[in-house]
């Protein structure tokens, strides 16, 4: 194998419960080293390659970690194999994880005795299961990785770890020059320059920007985020201007909708400018360096929704369970965090008696127990059933009454749905929420005042967080997403 390093950004996403799991397996009361295997997914794109950890195997020390006869230790033959069998079955990656033990310590690298070990067995695992196979070596508070595919090594540049609080691992500690920015002084008064820094460095998606993405959207913005991937296929109407964050009237082209005249009203629609296009407007105006991807399309189409397979994080602000069912995938299996904003009003559609008012903010970390909206009845599939059958059939069956009826909408209940979850974003990532914090779904309950909070229900056998042999989670690009196929 040629070893020449191929310069590629190449990193690890791991949840914060599998990174516990593993780092209290390392890093043991006898101050000794110890083994692991992760079996990962893999996504590549423009910012490079991204394993995804899926399934931890720790080793049994003196059973599968055993003393080496050419170094300290080593993961015995039969271990590699039954692991290597395994990746090979689930169509996955091979990641071989040792420690170096040391109180505090705060970079690593491997020794030479595990450099020879790569050399001898790696180039092999590579032809058998045709992915790149990884090491890991672990200190306290560093690791580093060399990662082996078909054309070359790969340096692994940090691990990230996403939960409550999302934090990443490097080699040794990143020296990084950070200017203080007067614009965002007060900012920094709450999570530093270097929290500031972190939202410089983020990308965004932002699913729907009707009423309460326009506002994640203005948020995001003026919060410093520097990079967001807005989609949306939808125009500006004139229902939307009350709601809709820098929103015109010649965005909705008013004078022309307004007419009455039915070809004048059509094209008022044709002239009317996309939600995306007027967010990225507010979006440059509140940070005129801002990276801003305003795409027109559906999340419903394969090619559209992998534009946020490298986000760091995804807020839905769509009401179909359609978009929550690619959205909920979407994290689970390329491990990214996310919320879902939106609110309701239920009328009587008799008496036209307001029943409820409610806006709902959902957090979703991407693992078990994480929030999963399948697990918790909000992607039921009758309904998502009836959301994916054609227009014509949804009137043969009746599904729809009305199509031209629009449920009622107020800019002050999204502002409501979105804050809480902005502020979680804003406090995960800035490292102001400790680790393993629950994050609940919460329920603002406005004709009682009242903040209801879910507590998560878990399905074992869930096929898009779960660990079952056909679910999702965490299988990155080696898995299809549930959205429609265009050529």
């Amino acid at each position: 194998m040629d070893n020449r390093k191929v310069k590629e950004k190449i990193s690890l996403t791991i949840d914060e419960k599998l990174f516990k799991q593993l780092y209290d397996h390392l890093f043991q009361k006898d101050n000794d080293e110890h083994g692991a295997v992760i079996a990962a997914g893999l996504s590549k794109s423009s910012n490079g390659i991204r394993l995804i950890a899926r399934n931890l195997f720790l080793a049994k020390d003196g059973v599968d970690y055993i003393p080496g006869k050419r170094g300290y230790r080593c993961l015995t033959a039969q271990f590699v194999a039954d692991k290597t069998d395994f990746c090979c079955e689930e169509d996955l990656c091979y990641i071989a994880i040792h420690c170096h033990p040391g109180h505090g310590a705060n970079k690593v690298s491997f020794s030479r005795d595990d450099i020879n070990s790569q050399q001898r067995g790696y180039p092999a695992i590579v032809q058998m299961t045709g992915k790149p196979v990884t090491a890991l070596v672990f200190a306290e508070n560093a690791v580093a990785g060399n990662v082996w595919t078909t054309d070359g090594i790969l340096t692994l540049d940090f691990i990230k770890i996403i939960g409550s609080q999302i934090k990443k691992l490097y080699p040794s500690p990143l020296i990084k020059k950070i200017k203080t920015n007067a614009i965002y002084d007060r900012h920094a008064r709450l999570f530093g320059d270097t929290g500031q820094e972190i939202l410089k460095d983020l990308k965004v998606g932002i699913i729907g920007l009707g009423g309460g993405g326009s506002l994640v959207n203005e948020w995001l913005s003026r919060l410093g985020v520097g990079h967001i991937i807005a989609i949306d296929f939808d125009k500006v109407e004139i229902s939307n201007l009350p709601r809709i964050v820098g929103a015109t009237g010649w965005d909705a082209q008013v004078f022309l909708a307004k007419s009455g005249l039915p070809f004048l009203i059509k094209y008022a629609k044709y002239l009317s400018t996309y939600k995306v296009n007027v967010a990225k407007r507010v979006a440059k105006n509140a940070n005129p360096k801002i990276v801003y991807d305003a795409v027109i399309g559906d999340i419903l189409d394969e090619k559209t929704a992998l534009k946020l397979k490298d986000a760091d994080f995804i807020f839905l602000a769509s009401d179909t369970i359609a978009s929550r069912n690619v959205f909920n995938v979407l994290l689970h299996q390329y491990l990214i965090p996310g919320a879902q904003v939106g609110a309701k009003v239920r009328v009587n559609k008799t008496t036209k008696e307001i029943i409820e008012i409610f806006s709902v903010g959902r957090m979703i970390l991407p693992y078990k127990n994480g929030g999963c909206l399948l697990c918790n009845g909000w992607i039921p599939s009758v309904k998502l059933q009836e959301e994916l059958i054609s227009k014509e059939e949804r009137k043969a069956q009746k599904y729809v009454e009305d199509e031209d009826v629009h449920e009622p909408s107020v800019i002050t209940l999204n502002v409501l749905s979105a804050a809480q979850v902005i502020n979680d974003f804003l406090m995960m990532f800035t490292g102001i929420y400790k680790p393993g914090l629950e994050l609940p779904h919460l329920l603002n309950d406005v004709m009682n005042r009242e903040l209801n909070i879910f507590e998560s229900r878990v399905d074992d056998d869930c096929l898009q967080c779960s660990l079952h042999h056909k679910s999702k989670h965490a299988k990155g690009d080696y898995s299809r997403l549930p959205c429609r196929q265009k050529q």
